[in-house]
């Protein structure tokens, strides 16, 4: 085989599995607001409820750093497939040279990107859960009614067993 030949091989080789990695990433959409309900308070309008609304998101944004659940995802995924290709080109080469450093760097992206995924994953829900305390906490605050999860109650009512009787005289 020659070099022309082997050259694309190795390019696929590295943006095949990083292209994997971004379609797999992308599939995965966190809300762009809150994801909790919210509803009027006691005797407010509707236009009353949308302004309070804009400002609530506009404060939970700024609680969370201005950075949406999607993009603190992304960024934590791109950061971890980036920082295992390097450690992985940086091992290969330690162990095979140049050509262990694409090998290397192929395998780290593969692992990076893995762990990647659930880094991102992790990251946006904990942004996304930031964003609806603080939304709740403005909208409560604003006299609008927040529903809350109510507990969970037993119906029926609980059984009573009669005691075993006594035992015998002697026992």
């Amino acid at each position: 085989m020659n070099a022309s030949t082997l050259q694309p091989a190795k390019r696929r080789a590295i943006w095949l599995p990083l292209a994997a990695i971004l379609g797999l990433g992308a599939c995965t959409v966190m809300p762009t607001g809150p994801s909790v309900m919210a509803l009027p308070g006691t005797g407010k309008s509707f236009d009353q409820f949308r302004v309070d609304d804009y400002n609530c998101r506009q404060y939970a944004l700024g609680q969370v750093g201005g950075v949406s659940a999607s993009q603190g995802g992304t960024a934590a995924g791109v950061g971890s497939a980036a920082l295992g290709t390097a450690v992985g080109a940086a091992a290969g080469a330690a162990f095979g040279g140049g050509r262990g450093a694409a090998v290397g760097a192929g395998a780290g992206l593969l692992t990076g990107g893995a762990i990647g995924m659930g880094t991102a994953q992790g990251s946006a829900y904990d942004i996304q859960r930031r964003y609806d305390y603080a939304y709740l906490q403005c909208m409560y605050a604003a006299g609008e009614r927040v529903p809350m999860p109510a507990g969970t109650v037993e119906n029926r009512p609980p059984r009573y067993y009669t005691p075993p009787p006594p035992p015998p005289p002697g026992y």
